[in-house]
């Protein structure tokens, strides 16, 4: 009998070694990283108003996120040719430190701020991580260097916070980042970009151990050591997914079109999310970022939902604009991200509207989901 060990096998096996070895990092960390905790007493704030648990759950989870990623990415992803390995690595390895003091002993908002900006300084100036267009929305093409370092890094800032801030039921954020960083994957190695690839799967790898620790009822939550990392990785990504998708005089036929509209859909959760609930206190007069419950997985609660059908209701949601952007990238981005938001807003405004039945009523939309 033969046997076809052809190149794809291979790739995908290679893949698959990835995935596996992340993930087994991570979960035979977590049950230390919970004895360590247990000893000495690490656990989440339950004074908070914004807590949804009435027990100490330690919020150390992005430890072992940040080891298994750091470990099988030096191990299996060879990324030094589309981007910096030590440039990468650096960054991470900052949050990884701002994250961890904030989830140890609280960080001042100034302090995080200023460390994400360096860290985008860092991937923007010395890994050249950077978006040089704008692909026709609102009519703009070409950026100029001195106006896309200065947008990147906000960029980053912002998808990093993003995801940052859907940290709040069980669950929620690794599934996101799963599904961000398994889809970026996917499209990397459509387009053969077999590092980047490889890259994005030793982040799901660290994810999928976690999550089993993660679903409710919660063993232990990321923190922002988790949630930063994850948002840096993705934002790196979509990046570099926009940019290697670029219309250029050797690239006159990317494998993508309209990659910064399908960049978005990937990210549409934490993004959107993010934009709201800052618009709403500009909007109130209050400081964009002054904690409050008015985050879409808060509102899906008060629905009735619990928090694993929250999670699910929400990716389901992510992975239906990841389908509706591939199957009509043909739109192009200004009409493919104009409508996003369009439906974001409509599903805002119905999910309005059912909170106020629910509490005029006593209501539940959760009920119809188990």
């Amino acid at each position: 009998m033969n046997f076809d060990f052809s190149f794809v096998n291979i790739e995908w096996v290679y893949y698959l070694v990835v995935i596996a070895v992340s993930a087994f990092v991570s979960f035979i960390s977590i049950p230390s990283i919970l004895f360590v905790a247990r000893e000495r007493h690490l656990y989440d704030d339950l004074h908070s108003h914004r807590k949804e648990h009435d027990h100490g759950i330690p919020r150390l989870g992005g430890v072992a996120i940040f080891c298994s990623f750091t470990i099988v990415s030096l191990l299996f992803a060879k990324y030094d040719s589309v981007l910096p390995t030590n440039v990468l690595l650096t960054s991470c390895i900052i949050l990884f430190a701002v994250g961890l003091k904030d989830d140890l002993a609280g960080s001042g908002p100034g302090t995080k701020f200023f460390m994400q900006f360096l860290v985008g300084t860092i991937l923007v100036l010395m890994g050249d991580v950077r978006l040089t267009s704008l692909y026709g929305v609102f009519d703009v093409q070409s950026i100029p260097f001195y106006l896309s370092v200065p947008v990147s890094i906000i960029i980053i800032m912002f998808i990093v916070n993003a995801f940052n801030l859907i940290d709040g039921i069980d669950g929620l954020a690794g599934t996101i980042g799963l599904i961000v960083n398994l889809t970026f994957a996917v499209l990397f190695i459509h387009m053969g970009q077999i590092e980047l690839a490889a890259l994005a799967f030793s982040m799901v790898g660290a994810i999928i151990g976690f999550l089993y620790y993660n679903y409710t009822p919660a063993k232990i939550f990321m923190g922002d050591t988790g949630s930063l990392l994850i948002g840096l990785i993705s934002v790196v990504l979509a990046i570099k997914f926009i940019e290697l998708n670029k219309f250029t005089a050797a690239n006159y036929a990317p494998t993508f079109y309209s990659a910064p509209a399908t960049a978005v859909a990937v990210i549409i959760i934490p993004l959107f999310d993010t934009f709201r609930v800052f618009f709403l206190r500009v909007i109130k007069k209050q400081s964009p970022f002054k904690a409050d419950r008015n985050h879409i997985h808060h509102r899906i609660l008060k629905l009735g939902f619990t928090h694993l059908q929250g999670t699910f209701a929400l990716a389901l949601t992510n992975l239906l604009f990841i389908y509706v952007a591939l199957t009509l990238r043909s739109w192009g981005n200004f009409g493919l991200i104009f409508m996003f938001f369009g439906i974001c807003i409509v599903i805002n405004w119905g999910t309005t509207v059912l909170i106020r039945i629910k509490e005029r009523k006593g209501f539940k939309v959760g009920y119809f989901f188990g």
